[in-house]
């Protein structure tokens, strides 16, 4: 346990200290890095797209049972980063909130409120002593019937928005700098263009041509609603041609 300021504060969930922090939270954030995987998603016109790391960290691991992209219903899909127990639990419960709205309402839950309703419950954990924050993100890309295309984001304080672009991870910084550049010079983006600027920001923060089998990427548009990642051949494609590109 580091000392210091934070001297006994942080053995407490629920104890701020005398800044006003609260430690156990903030340590939930670092471990979202800890795996150091990072992940990417970007709303174009008519679709959304997350981009994630695929590492496999064992040889004798199926690569076709890794993964950090979620269906959660038809419509929408997540990506996870941080601690993957975590991740999946949390998956488990917006499934779930998203099967529950259905049974209840008669109809699909809308992006924002499947969002809000996970951050809420993040917001809980860090309340009581019973239960620890999860150290993971959640990032949900899905079409909404009215909005269109959606991108949002919630961490284990229970905050949660809506995004153009945003990233999460170690290098969480140099990516939203990448696609804050991106965003001032071009405003709306195409299926292909929206892929192509996501990985383009993971290849360049993190300083790798990746392969197909390096990447999992994951795509909802208004030709396609459906949720859903793509193949190692179609990702081939767009990295063959961003490297024709440059």
């Amino acid at each position: 346990m580091s000392r210091g300021s934070s001297a006994g504060f942080d053995r407490f969930i629920t104890v701020f200290s005398p800044e006003g922090r609260l430690y156990q939270v903030e340590y939930a954030f670092k471990a979202i890095n800890q795996g150091g995987m990072t992940s990417v998603a970007v709303r174009g016109v008519d679709c959304a797209v997350a981009v994630t790391q695929k590492k496999v960290p064992d040889k004798l691991l199926d690569a076709g049972t890794v993964t950090h992209m979620f269906q959660i219903t038809e419509r929408i899909g997540c990506v996870m980063t941080g601690l993957t127990a975590d991740s999946r639990s949390q998956v488990y419960r917006a499934r779930y909130e998203a099967a529950n709205w259905k049974y209840k309402y008669g109809y699909e839950i809308p992006i924002e409120m499947l969002c809000k309703r996970i951050a809420d419950i993040s917001q809980v954990y860090t309340q009581s002593a019973q239960m620890r924050p999860l150290g993971c993100s959640m990032i949900l890309i899905g079409m909404d019937e009215e909005a269109g295309a959606q991108v949002f984001k919630t961490d284990p304080a229970g905050y949660y928005c809506g995004y153009k672009a945003t990233s999460v991870g170690a290098k969480q910084t140099e990516a939203n700098s990448f696609l804050e550049k991106k965003l001032k010079k071009k405003k709306t983006f195409t299926l292909e263009e929206t892929i192509e600027t996501a990985v383009k920001c993971l290849a360049s923060v993190l300083s790798i041509d990746f392969k197909p089998s390096e990447l999992e990427i994951a795509v909802v548009s208004k030709d396609n609603p459906q949720f859903r990642t793509l193949a190692e051949d179609e990702i081939d494609v767009y990295l063959t041609a961003i490297a024709e590109k440059d």
